[in-house]
Order: C-alpha cells, then sequence, then structure tokens
C-alpha cells in the first residue's frame, strides 16, 4: 500500500509505512546517514501531509517492523489495551494532533494503554515545538523509592559524580558538591568507568554509606551493565535501582546484551530486596536516538521511531526513571543545536504521552554542532514542558564521560525561574539540614541557604 501527496505541483510517492515515517521526520543527520530522510523540505512537508491522513488504525494493523521478526513489535501489540485506544480508534494521525491539543489531563491518563509508540512517533513528526511542549505539560506520571518522582509543580535532579577512575573519594566529593547546591532527588547515580562486580561493589557501599548516614531521602545507582548488578545483588551488595541502556528493537538490545527476559529477571531480583520506602519502583533506564542505527539494526526505521518504540520496553517495566541522552551519542545522528533540541522535546512527549516518567539528560559532545546556548534553550523548553528529572553534572562537563550536560547551578536556574521544587520528601530534607530554606508555599521551590552556597563556592 503505498502514499503520496503533491507540494508545489510535485507529486511525491511513498511504498509503505516505513518510508513514509522517515520522509516525515524534521531532519536530522541520523536519518541522512541511513539514507531513509527527506531529498528536499518539499518532500518532507508531502510526506507530513500525507502522514496526516493516515488512520490511526492503519499504524496498528501495519507493523513496522513485523510481528515475527521481533520481540519489541510482540510486547508493543501483544500488550495493546483496543478498549483504550477506542475513543480514538476512527482518528488519523491529523486529526490524534487536533485531539491532544484540546484532550485535558485526565484523558491523556486513561488513553495511555491505547496507544503504541508507532502513533506517538507519528503525531509527534507534524507537530511544531509548541505543541509537543503544550501536550507534555499536561501528561503527569508519579513514580517513588525512597522519595516521590513527578508531582506536578517539581523537577528532579540525577546527582552525576562520574570519576575518570573511579576514585570513591572523587566520587563522594562531587557527590557532596551537588547534594549542597540541591540536587540529587532523582537518584545519585554514577557511570563507572570500570564495568566490573568489584568496582561497582566499591561504589554502591559508599553511595549508600552517605545516604544512610544523612538520612538522605533518595536513590543510588551504579550504572553498571545489568548483568553486572545482578551479580552484585547476589553478592549482598546495597542495590536501590537497577539500570540498563535500553533500545526500540530487539536487535539493538541484543548489541546491549539484553532482552527482555533478562530485564524482567533483573526486575524481580530489585524488588525481591525491599529496599524502597515509599514505593517499588526500581528500574532505570537510558535511551537515545540513534543507537540502533548505530548498531546496524534499525530495519529501516527512522531513528526517532526506533527511540519511541524502546519507550515501550520501558513501560513494561514500571520504572522510577528514564531518559534520554540526547545529544550525546553524537553528530552523526543529531548534528546540530537545532536538531538536538527537537530531537529532546520528541522524546519527552512520546514518552509522557505513553506514560513515562521522563528525564532528558540535556547534552552535546564536543564535536558537535552546538553550545550552551542551545542547552539552555533546551532546558528552559523542557521544564516549560515538565520534564521529570535533569542531570547535575560538577561544571557541567562530565570528566569520565567526556561530553557537556546540565550542572547544578542549571539546576538552581530553572527552579528558581519556574517555581519548581524538588521531590518534597528531598525538599523537607534540604530544610532539616540546613541547606535550603522553608518555601514560602508548596508552589514555590525552597531557597537555597546563602551562608551554604558560600561556604561551598568558598
Amino acid at each position: 500500500m503505498g502514499y503520496q501527496h503533491s507540494v508545489n505541483g510535485q507529486r511525491f510517492i511513498f511504498p509503505d509505512l516505513p518510508a513514509l515515517f522517515a520522509r516525515a521526520s524534521p531532519l536530522r543527520s541520523g536519518d541522512q546517514l541511513a539514507g531513509i530522510a527527506a531529498a528536499s523540505a518539499s518532500e518532507r512537508v508531502a510526506a507530513q501531509c500525507a502522514l496526516a491522513d493516515v488512520p490511526l488504525a492503519d499504524i496498528i494493523a501495519r507493523p513496522l517492523i513485523p510481528y515475527e521478526a521481533d520481540e519489541v513489535t510482540r510486547l508493543i501489540l501483544d500488550t495493546h489495551d483496543r478498549a483504550a485506544f477506542a475513543p480514538i480508534a476512527s482518528l488519523t494521525v491529523g486529526g490524534f494532533r487536533d485531539f491532544l491539543l484540546a484532550a485535558g489531563a485526565e484523558t491523556l491518563a486513561a488513553l495511555r494503554p491505547g496507544l503504541t509508540p508507532e502513533i506517538a512517533a507519528a503525531v509527534s513528526k507534524i507537530m511544531r515545538l509548541q505543541d509537543l511542549i503544550a501536550v507534555a505539560a499536561k501528561c503527569h506520571l508519579t513514580t517513588a523509592f525512597r522519595n516521590t518522582i513527578g508531582l506536578p509543580g517539581r523537577i528532579s535532579v540525577r546527582l552525576q559524580p562520574n570519576h575518570p577512575v573511579d576514585d570513591p573519594h572523587g566520587v563522594a566529593a562531587s557527590t557532596l558538591d551537588g547534594l549542597l547546591l540541591g540536587a540529587g532527588d532523582a537518584v545519585i547515580g554514577v557511570n563507572p568507568a570500570t564495568d566490573n562486580v568489584a568496582a561497582t561493589t566499591t561504589l554502591l557501599r559508599m553511595l549508600d554509606d552517605i545516604r544512610a548516614r544523612y538520612d538522605i531521602p533518595t536513590q543510588t545507582c551504579v550504572l553498571a551493565h545489568v548483568t553486572t548488578t545482578l551479580r552484585c545483588i547476589e553478592a549482598g551488595a546495597p542495590v536501590d535501582l537497577v539500570f540498563q541502556s535500553i533500545a526500540g528493537t530487539e536487535a539493538a538490545n541484543r548489541g546491549f546484551g539484553i532482552n527482555l527476559a533478562l530485564l524482567a529477571e533483573a526486575r524481580d531480583a530489585a524488588l525481591s530486596l525491599r529496599r524502597g520506602t515509599v514505593g517499588n519502583n526500581v528500574m532505570y533506564f537510558e535511551t537515545g536516538q540513534g543507537s540502533a542505527l548505530s548498531a546496524n539494526a534499525h530495519h529501516g526505521v527512522d531513528q526517532q521511531t526506533i527511540e519511541a518504540r524502546a519507550y515501550a520496553v520501558a513501560r513494561h517495566f514500571s520504572p522510577l526513571l528514564v531518559n534520554s541522552v540526547v545529544g550525546f551519542i553524537g553528530p552523526e545522528y543529531l548534528y546540530d543545536g537545532k536538531q538536538i533540541i527537537r530531537a529532546g522535546l520528541e522524546d519527552h512527549f512520546c514518552a509522557k504521552l505513553l506514560g513515562l516518567p521522563m528525564g532528558v539528560d540535556v547534552c552535546y559532545t564536543n564535536h558537535a554542532e552546538a553550545d550552551q546556548d542551545d542547552m539552555d534553550s533546551l532546558l528552559t523548553l523542557l521544564a516549560v514542558a515538565g520534564v521529570t528529572f535533569i542531570m547535575g553534572v560538577p561544571g557541567a562537563d562530565d570528566v569520565m564521560l567526556s561530553y557537556q550536560s546540565t550542572s547544578f547551578h542549571d539546576a538552581l536556574y530553572v527552579r528558581g525561574v519556574l517555581g519548581r521544587a524538588p521531590a518534597p520528601e528531598f525538599a523537607a530534607w534540604l530544610e532539616r539540614m540546613g541547606i535550603a530554606d522553608a518555601p514560602a508555599t508548596d508552589t514555590i521551590p525552597p531557597r537555597m541557604t546563602p551562608a551554604l552556597i558560600g561556604l561551598h563556592d568558598g
């Protein structure tokens, strides 16, 4: 079945849904690298117009990646709730956009089980940035472990105290830096330079000691491979969250050394520890546009749609946190600041629409055509859109992963300008420890205590 549309008297023909989705995607270098992007702006507009007329039911009936060839496709279709889909079953992609802009938060929440990632990706391709922001801002999802993440009017921070040689003293110093500036309510999470049980366990015990000593209502995580974390659990290490990078195809996940069964095993193992105090969301996932293409595992599907399919994997395991490391994979996939900004808002919109506690690592690599002004723009737009959490990296410069992200001060900026508070249990801890003053109302974030900030700066 083909699709076609004319622009300025020129007719464009798209042979199937994967081609139509790819040509309708806003320009990005990854789709160009894959040879599936629109060849011109006219072709892109034609594809977007044709996509707007596609019935949502056709997207479900014609999987972009065959059911028999991919376990992610099977997960998407086998768990699809047709009763929840019924209110929009007669709509086209364009009609669904109009529906989303008019719908209230309760309607969007009820719709989640009836949405597939391909539907979310399709509608995002015909939305402008303000549409992506307006709809995402109405999508709320709350998760919990030792504190409560995702409440309206709040934004959390992953404290990311990475160290190039996993020196516990260096990690501890960066952790203290972040805590004194109000970061860490999403998670204190370290990317280990060495992925083995010994190094991971050392960091896990050190972070848990800090958390317990100061009675910090948060969770810790060492972002080792899921198999390493499983071995740490077996050895008795204090594991709060199980981390894993995931992708939107079975083949790409195989490249990460995982499958759905392994993720289920890891979740069961973490739940068995019963370490949560206010909730039992124990998984932490990271995603990123371009990961499937870099593994030659994209099946000819555009990178943004493949990214959205990763959210079906994440949703299945009820995670505490999910984030897109949007600019981390490099300019081969997102070339410049404009492409990174668009991708970050797409990822956030699709994930929130599907029902995920979505954060974004507002970031770029040093060989991308982007700078910190671009990141300030994306950070502000995401915060307006209700992003669940962002990263807090000392000086915004990750010395282990060698990329640029957001700093502890960036989090203070966005909390202050938009009146966003940390997670409630963590906000109360900041006040109790004298790190922040009490807020005047529940809707105003705590003010960082000047004396402590001065001490930190000194």
